[in-house]
């Protein structure tokens, strides 16, 4: 995630903006991170749940996520390890 200073903003809009279309960006105050830049539709993603990394709740997990958790947590329970060979 690229950073800017509030002072960069007033400064070079354009360019704070274009790296704004593309990732968020952080805006530094006096050294401190203060405000996250970002395009709306990144925006309306992370507002609507859109975002893949999204945590979920346990009971708001979807079914597939479920079915991976129960068949890891199966391995591990027979004793297959990480590190064991196939």
């Amino acid at each position: 995630m690229r950073h800017f200073t509030t002072g960069d903003l007033n400064k070079q809009v354009g360019d704070v903006t274009d790296a704004a279309s593309r990732e968020p960006v952080v805006l530094t105050k006096h050294g401190k991170p203060r405000f996250v830049l970002m395009s709306y539709e990144h925006y309306e993603r992370m507002r609507t749940g859109g975002d893949p990394r999204r945590a979920y709740l346990a009971s708001e997990m979807p079914e597939e996520h479920k079915e991976l958790v129960a068949a890891e947590t199966d391995r591990l329970a027979r004793g297959e390890g990480y590190d064991d060979e196939p």
